[in-house]
């Protein structure tokens, strides 16, 4: 590959834990959230005249959600965190030279598979691949900060010829008997700019979350912020409703879903969507729940935008056949797109959406946001519940994306206390007004963070 004056390599990584306890419960899947550890990455780096910048990632190590398992919590919260260590010292050590993307890209082939292979061979229980990817992400994401730092501009003007030594057909592959190319395509043809300043967002509806009085147990917490769904609407207008459901029980996902939509309704929010979590093996059980819905619930029906990552999210061993489910509804994926090959994958069994995160790196996403584009697919950017830092790359993707309809965010729900030195400088983005959030004040270099000006004390660095 060409080398280019602009290209950069890595010098110096540190790496912070930044426990956050939640203020509700989340439920993922079988298990329940009540606390995260954030991790947080400071990398510098050296430009090819010798100029050095600092980039800033951050990434909540959501154990329940990337490693669901019967192990203890603790026991895969403390793998998670010595990956982490670890990767800290691999990244220093990488000394190729170039654009983020690209060194991102070899990183994940290279580097970080070799670290989760290890890792495994000394673990009775393999932690998954989306583990790894979400302990790198934080690093991935310090490396595209700086890189716009160091140039001084908006990473999202660097996606392109100009900065990029090679276009996107160096790493994605076309659909075979298709007219689609990636030669002399770069990801700047695939996002959208400027980037919207303000976005719909979708206030999650978590399993544990109380929707009627009936329900309150009276242990909920009493401070400033809502508990029961009507008064989070009212307050944040909101719009856009995501619904987790159990993926296990039919009557009780379809009841929840029948009770929603006619809050929902009674309160004007518009969209809905279903998150069955990964729970189902049978399309035949989401298929029945929507059939339901159409005939006797049209109106809430008529409102789900599209149905979230119903089933197992290793899509390799569980392929199931899900055209019958996009034919009722858009489908996308979550878990199961690691990256684009998967993605591929999920195409050629009926999925029709991918759900973005940048926690599983800003490279795979942005890789796998052109693959999807150029094939026609349908994209939404999807929370990890980030909070503080991690929260403004995730809304900078989805600004870019040109998603279906605005962006997950709901730190606010389950932390709301965890942001408050990134929210005095940039208050649009960790609260809703009129069911958006704000970008407007992302102007700077990098992600935009101003980091000078975000008065976070940090606890001693690793590495």
């Amino acid at each position: 590959m060409p080398s280019k004056s602009t290209d950069i390599k890595v010098k110096r990584v540190s790496l912070y834990f930044l426990p956050v306890q939640t203020r509700v419960p989340l439920k993922f899947g079988s298990e329940i959230l009540t606390s995260v550890t954030c991790a947080r990455v400071r990398m510098t780096i050296e430009d090819a005249m010798g100029h050095y910048a600092e980039g800033w990632g951050e990434t909540p190590l959501s154990v329940q959600w990337v490693w669901p398992s019967t192990l203890s919590y603790e026991k895969r919260h403390q793998v998670l965190k010595a990956f982490c260590r670890r990767l800290t010292t691999v990244w220093q050590s990488f000394s190729f030279s170039g654009h983020p993307l690209e060194i991102g890209n070899l990183f994940q082939e290279t580097e970080l598979r070799k670290c989760w292979t290890i890792l495994n061979q000394h673990e009775n229980e393999p932690m998954p691949w989306l583990a790894a990817l979400v302990c790198c992400s934080a690093f991935d994401i310090a490396l595209h900060d700086s890189y716009g730092n160091v140039h001084g501009l908006p990473i999202y003007d660097t996606y392109n010829a100009q900065f990029m030594n090679a276009d996107l057909a160096h790493y994605l592959t076309s659909e075979e008997k298709t007219d689609i190319t990636f030669n002399g395509r770069f990801p700047c043809d695939f996002l959208v700019y400027p980037h919207s300043s303000q976005l719909p967002a979708w206030h999650l509806v978590g399993g544990k979350d109380p929707i009627n009085l009936t329900e309150l147990t009276g242990t909920e917490p009493r401070d400033n912020y809502p508990v029961l769904l009507r008064d989070w609407i009212r307050r944040d207008g909101l719009k856009c409703l995501k619904i987790k459901l159990r993926g296990d029980d039919s009557n009780c996902d379809y009841d929840r879903l029948v009770h929603v939509g006619q809050i929902a309704q009674e309160e004007k929010s518009h969209w809905l969507t279903a998150d069955f979590n990964c729970m189902v093996t049978d399309p035949f059980y989401v298929n029945e729940i929507l059939d339901r819905l159409l005939v006797d619930h049209p109106k809430t029906y008529g409102m789900i935008l599209y149905v979230e990552q119903p089933f197992p999210y290793d899509l390799e061993v569980h392929q199931i056949d899900v055209h019958s489910v996009s034919a009722r509804k858009p489908l996308f994926m979550d878990e199961s797109c690691h990256d684009w090959r998967l993605i591929r994958l999920g195409r050629k069994l009926g999925w029709t959406g991918v759900a973005l995160k940048t926690c599983k790196t800003q490279t795979g996403a942005l890789l796998s946001l052109c693959w999807a584009k150029a094939h026609g697919m349908t994209l939404m950017v999807q929370d990890l519940t980030n909070p503080m830092l991690a929260q403004i790359p995730h809304c900078l993707l989805a600004g870019h994306a040109g998603t279906i309809m605005g962006v997950e965010t709901n730190a606010m729900q389950f932390y709301p206390e965890a942001s408050i030195p990134e929210a005095q400088i940039h208050p649009g983005l960790y609260s809703r007004h009129n069911g958006m959030v704000c970008l407007s004040t992302l102007k700077g270099p990098g992600f935009g963070y101003a980091i000078q000006e975000i008065h976070r004390p940090l606890p001693d660095s690793i590495g």
